[in-house]
């Protein structure tokens, strides 16, 4: 039996909302480039119903759906600029804050035995 995936029902809303207004952009973005809902799936190789539950912003829609509707409004580099791991100001703060502590001070080796 297939566990459902509770998260999708019942995700953070902050989760949520990011979702909402992603979905709601998303929609915003279609408009603007003047496309239908049967231009946009078959451009990205999909159903109109995919497309509609993305603008809806429903949380069971593929991740892949949400990445292929940017790539198709020309909007992923958005999204790649945000992955960028030295962007990342807590994650390396976080980092340096954890690492260990090296002393710059070299060590002088002699030819005591």
């Amino acid at each position: 039996m297939v566990q459902k995936n509770i998260l999708s029902e019942t995700p953070p809303y902050a989760v949520e909302n990011s979702i909402s207004l992603l979905a709601k952009n998303l929609k915003t973005a279609r408009l603007r480039r003047n496309l239908t809902l049967k231009e946009v799936a078959e451009k990205i190789g999909t159903g109109v119903k995919v497309i509609h539950d993305a603008e809806q912003g429903k949380t069971t829609t593929s991740i892949v759906v949400y990445f292929a509707l940017l790539w198709a409004y020309d909007l992923l580099q958005d999204v790649k600029n945000l992955a960028d791991p030295l962007k990342d100001e807590t994650g390396l703060r976080l980092m340096e804050s954890i690492a260990p502590q090296r002393s710059n001070k070299k060590k002088m080796l002699d030819n005591d035995f």
